[in-house]
């Protein structure tokens, strides 16, 4: 817009006046949400980077007061309280506390005793009596130990008879890859140290030489590789189908990795596997309510397509418990299965709003997020008394103390979004509308006792650590190429 000077000003007739007036307010009210948008923005990246990743309110209402914690709490209406007698309440320290904790441990017993003649020689004889003994434990660690198994097998050949020129060998263990000088012992311990504890093959083959072992990575790389293909391939695909043919609920989400050297050779364009692309790791589990052995079953795909989860869930009639990613939607349709949505992902957004207002508790309270969750709380209140009922007994609480709940919920967010007067925005419009598109899908834990309220039990952040740890060193995964 161009600018005015005082005597140009003077000259613009009343009409042009007003029209500059207006149009300058409109750019006003544009920078004003745009700096309130930053702001928010700023205190969310804050909060992230810097507080607790939770959105619980409890906890972000304990998040706001950390400083200020006197002044939100206290009631300036409130009368002092009279004298009351003040009751301590000691309480005993536990006895034998690490015998507890060792308990299941293999014990080994180490008297120290006095002879007879230790005593008389000390005291004299008869001048003195025995005592209860004093009783101690103290713990030790044996490090690895490795044993080499050498196994000689008789050979025998017939020289005559119906058998002749045949060989016969003694009984031998089977060995759990052919011509590999591994055992069982040596490859638990091996994917035990990568995949539980996050270690490298490179620090773990360094371990085993600090033993006198050596075993180079990238023979730990061709017997991980064998062992996955010859034992861990075939047992997933029996946990796949157990998964999709005995539960009519599963829990799916996936999250972001990178993978080197993963390029389609076919593809000459392919840049997937160049360092910096998104790839996904994709996790499918057990509803939260299943009274068997949860099932866990990771899936790399290179892209977020919704042929991923289709091709997975092939065979799976029942209910499918995700975040409101559109291509679970799709599944819908392609599959005939039945879409339900988390409230714990619908909350985020006001979650984010209450904590971009910080610290001040009072503002953050009459925030219309603030609002939004605890509506939201409520439900969750009820719903964490109900895990132990069984299915019908959970649908039948829910139909009764939280359905009219999720009824004035979806109403009152209506009527926010339809208030021209105070129109929300930022993460509390993003909230709002995110519930009311979603709202047919975060309805159907109503509908389903099996059907938990929120898919936290198969999140990413969660169920993906045990994998993304063992790359956090690098920042980046391999594919099999180099099995790193």
């Amino acid at each position: 817009m161009a600018k005015y000077t005082e005597e140009e000003l003077n000259t613009l007739s009343k009409e042009q006046l007003v029209k500059l007036f207006c149009s300058q307010q409109e750019q006003l009210d544009s920078m004003n949400r745009n700096l309130e948008a930053m702001i928010e923005q700023i205190r969310i990246m804050n909060q992230n980077r810097f507080g607790r990743h939770t959105e619980r309110l409890d906890q972000i209402e304990g998040q706001l007061s950390l400083f200020n914690e006197a002044e939100c709490t206290a009631d300036t209406d409130d009368d002092d309280p009279e004298d009351e007698e003040t009751v301590i309440v000691k309480r005993k320290k536990k006895k034998n506390k690490r015998k507890e904790d060792f308990r299941d441990l293999p014990k080994e017993s180490h008297p120290h005793p006095l002879t007879d003649e230790q005593l008389d020689a000390f005291f004299g004889k008869g001048c003195w009596r025995r005592m209860k003994s004093e009783e101690y434990i103290r713990l030790r660690c044996k490090p690895a130990e490795f044993t080499v198994e050498e196994h000689t097998v008789d050979v025998a050949v017939g020289t005559d008879g119906d058998h002749q020129d045949e060989f016969l060998r003694g009984d031998r263990p089977k060995d759990l890859m052919d011509r590999c000088i591994a055992t069982p012992s040596v490859m638990a311990a091996i994917l035990n140290a990568k995949y539980t504890n996050a270690m490298p093959l490179n620090r773990i083959s360094e371990e085993f030489l600090s033993n006198g072992i050596n075993i180079s990575r990238q023979t730990m790389s061709n017997w991980t590789i064998r062992l996955s293909s010859r034992y861990i391939e075939p047992f997933r695909e029996l946990l796949i189908d157990e998964l999709l043919h005995d539960n009519d609920v599963i829990q799916a989400d996936e999250t972001t990795c990178q993978v080197v050297n993963d390029n389609d050779p076919s593809d000459p364009d392919d840049h997937k596997g160049r360092a910096g692309h998104k790839n996904y790791m994709w996790v499918y589990r057990t509803g939260q309510f299943n009274k068997g052995h949860p099932i866990v079953i990771y899936d790399y795909q290179r892209t977020r397509h919704h042929d991923h989860p289709m091709e997975f869930l092939k065979g799976f009639t029942g209910t499918l418990e995700t975040d409101g990613l559109q291509q679970y939607h799709m599944l819908e349709g392609l599959l005939g299965i039945i879409n339900a949505n988390c409230w714990t992902h619908a909350r985020r957004d006001f979650s984010d709003a209450v904590k971009a207002v910080g610290r001040n508790n009072k503002a953050a309270k009459k925030t219309i997020a603030y609002q939004a969750l605890v509506r939201i709380a409520a439900m969750f209140k009820i719903e964490s008394t109900l895990s132990e009922m069984t299915a019908d007994e959970r649908l039948k609480e829910r139909q009764k103390s939280i359905a009219p709940l999720v009824d004035e919920f979806f109403a009152w967010v209506k009527e926010r979004l339809a208030d021209t007067s105070v129109m929300p925005s930022g993460k509390t419009a993003e909230g709002l509308n995110y519930c009311v598109n979603h709202e047919k899908y975060l309805r159907v834990f109503l509908t389903n006792g099996n059907v938990p309220m929120d898919n936290s039990a198969s999140l990413s952040e969660a169920f993906t650590y045990p994998y993304l740890s063992t790359v956090r060193h690098t920042g980046i995964g391999f594919s099999e190429k180099r099995c790193g």
